[in-house]
């Protein structure tokens, strides 16, 4: 009997008999999730940004487009760099193969979004360049590279202390950067959307959404996989470092929001988006098994569930080639 754990070293490449069939089912639901980039349809929103759009709003979805020009990359190259060679089991790396393919996708998506949004070339290269010249975007990514980055020199995780560390990088992944960060700019569009605006960013943003919705469910997999396997690792301490950084997500991510919403955004505040931002981490912790820190509710009603396929049919985006993978709503709150 084989009992290889899931974050033992080395480099199983036996998928028969499979030991963990869940995540050879996520990777199929992945395929069946395919769509392209040539299939968002952005002509709606250059008319409202030259026509409907104030300075306030348009500050936002400046600020936006420039988080989403670098927020994927980050997740790629940690999938790339310390994610793939740690995960020992071959129907798992197939998701991770799958998902970073999703990833360039997003990258792409997001590239095609700053050359309709930003036709001005000194404008596109500022927001590409957002890590160096906006400091509320800064913030974020200092904080991703902080918690993510300390497995990076780790070739074999021998070790509980080094197994923990891994962990730690795998919730910032998926609680704190794809769970939160990502959210909160999810918040952003579905607003926006609510008032009649930028539908093309609004119906490419639900298939990204529903691929980040796989990839939290894998990353999750695998946390109560490893808990299974190893429940020595969840230690008070461990559980700390969790909670103690998701509490420091959030403020980055306010940190953010105050910027987004410096010009004054009607039906939208500041306040609002902590109370927000403290509703989706205590989903996350939730989801980590874990007591929930916050105890806020969610005070946007346009982000109570996204049913993204539905969402799509009511802008009358096509969405043959984007097949049905996750089964039934969506929910923001879903416990995966």
């Amino acid at each position: 009997m084989d009992t290889t754990k899931l974050l033992d070293p080395g480099f199983n490449l036996t998928l028969r008999p499979m030991r963990y069939p869940k995540f050879y089912e996520m990777y199929r639901d992945a395929i069946r999730n395919t769509w392209t980039v040539e299939e968002v349809d952005f002509s709606l929103d250059t008319n409202d940004l030259a026509n409907k759009i104030g300075p306030a709003e348009r500050h936002l979805v400046e600020r936006l487009v420039a988080f989403f020009a670098t927020g994927d990359s980050i997740v790629a190259n940690n999938l790339v760099l310390n994610l793939y060679q740690h995960i020992n089991a071959p129907e798992a790396r197939l998701f991770l193969s799958r998902q970073l393919y999703e990833e360039a996708l997003h990258v792409q998506f997001y590239l095609t979004l700053l050359d309709t949004y930003l036709p001005e070339p000194a404008a596109r290269a500022r927001a590409f360049a957002a890590i160096e010249n906006i400091p509320s975007i800064r913030k974020k990514a200092e904080f991703c590279f902080r918690w993510m980055d300390s497995v990076q020199e780790l070739q074999r995780l021998e070790t509980p202390a080094q197994r923990r560390r891994f962990l730690l990088n795998l919730v910032c992944f998926a609680a704190c950067i794809e769970g939160l960060f990502f959210f909160g700019a999810f918040a952003y569009v579905y607003y926006l959307r609510s008032r009649g605006l930028l539908h093309g960013l609004a119906g490419g943003t639900n298939w990204v959404f529903r691929d980040e919705s796989g990839h939290m469910a894998f990353a999750f997999e695998v946390i109560r996989t490893v808990r299974e396997e190893e429940p020595g690792l969840f230690d008070d301490e461990l559980k700390a470092d969790v909670v103690k950084m998701l509490e420091e997500a959030v403020d980055c991510e306010q940190a953010f929001a105050e910027d987004v919403l410096s010009g004054g955004v009607a039906g939208l505040s500041p306040r609002d988006m902590r109370q927000y931002l403290e509703y989706v981490a205590d989903q996350r912790l939730a989801q980590l098994g874990l007591p929930k820190r916050f105890g806020a509710r969610n005070p946007f009603p346009f982000m109570d569930l996204q049913d993204v396929q539905e969402l799509a049919n009511f802008f009358e985006r096509r969405v043959s080639a984007y097949q049905v993978g996750i089964q039934g709503e969506v929910a923001f709150d879903a416990t995966f």
